[in-house]
């Protein structure tokens, strides 16, 4: 793979842990709590440049990256440090983080969704198909699919993918008239996927609020999609084999790159939503783990002794690290099939 290629996806991914980790810093700042450390990447330092207070660096392992707050694992008897905040201020820092990935989700979405996007109205039917014999027409519109939502294309293919081959009871509406019917998908097996047989409608053209709308809906899409993931692994419906890390990414991404500027764009989009999500599972060291907290605070009014915090942060990322070698292991080992 050209190198120019892998370079791209490295950019790429920096941006988006840059976008997560400046919310943390914009919204330090703003709370006047002193930023000692704003990093892209980890491990060993490759170089870095000394501010007024903070020091800002570029480290060698492009597996994320890390804004270091006065008093952040400790107390520390400084009106600036963040031990120093009440629990609204420090959640507001922490919470900055993965709403800047969301935000910037919706906005990669939104260029992208400006050339052009599918939306969830039949533009054509393939004969004999279970959606030809279940009576679905060209101008067809999916409103809802097994009583969910349906707001994109993406939403729609994400239901029968989930279906496993199951029936789906579909509302469509035709001509202001809304019916249900229920269908069987079919396997497909030149794309090894289950299928109904229609093809979406591609709106051309779309003005800036449609953009917009676009990419709006394609980050609570896709917010839903990765909180279904990650439901499917959590009860073993889903396999290990099929998680993949920074090398996975930094292919995938690389591919992207290849395919066009649009395709690397549409990939950071959902790899912004993927970030802003994982970070905000309740677990120590993640920004999930830290919210969980604060939210304790706030709603008991009764503060955790720091130190307790900062211990249990500790060994939070000790074992995300450890997690995060045998991901790599597995990526280099048992890649996914590209």
């Amino acid at each position: 793979m050209n190198i120019l290629y892998i370079i791209g996806a490295l950019l790429a991914f920096g941006v988006l842990v840059l976008i997560h980790e400046l919310g943390h810093f914009t919204l330090a700042k703003l709370n006047g709590v002193k930023v000692e450390e704003f990093s892209i990447g980890m491990g060993p330092r490759l170089f870095g440049i000394k501010g007024k207070e903070t020091e800002y660096l570029i480290k060698a392992l492009p597996i994320g990256g890390y804004v270091k707050m006065l008093g952040e694992d400790s107390h520390v008897e400084d009106m600036r440090s963040f031990s120093s905040k009440s629990a609204g201020r420090k959640l507001s820092i922490i919470a900055a983080g993965p709403i800047m990935n969301l935000l910037f989700a919706v906005v990669l979405f939104s260029l992208v969704g400006s050339r052009g996007f599918n939306v969830p109205v039949i533009s054509d039917v393939v004969p004999d198909s279970p959606a030809a014999i279940a009576g679905i027409q060209k101008g067809d519109k999916i409103v809802k699919a097994n009583n969910s939502k349906i707001t994109t294309w993406e939403d729609f293919q994400t239901e029968v993918y989930t279906t496993k081959g199951q029936p789906i009871n579909l509302v469509l509406e035709r001509n202001g008239v809304k019916d249900t019917i229920k269908i069987s998908p079919s396997f497909d097996n030149e794309e090894k996927r289950f299928i109904i047989g229609v093809f979406p409608t591609f709106k051309e053209k779309p003005g800036f609020i449609q953009s917009v709308d676009y990419g709006v809906n394609q980050c609570v899409s896709l917010t839903k999609q990765v909180f279904i993931a990650l439901k499917t692994l959590v009860t073993g419906k889903a396999s290990a084999s099929d998680i993949g890390g920074p090398v996975t990414i930094i292919k995938v991404s690389a591919q992207a790159a290849k395919a066009g500027i649009w395709v690397l764009l549409n990939f950071m989009a959902f790899l912004s939503v993927q970030l802003g999500i994982f970070n905000i599972i309740p677990f120590p060291a993640l920004d999930g783990g830290w919210i969980f907290i604060l939210l304790v605070e706030l709603i008991s009014g009764k503060k955790i002794d720091d130190n307790k915090i900062g211990f249990v942060n500790y060994i939070g990322f000790a074992i995300l690290m450890a997690i995060m070698v045998l991901v790599i292991i597995k990526d280099i080992l048992y890649p996914i099939s590209l």
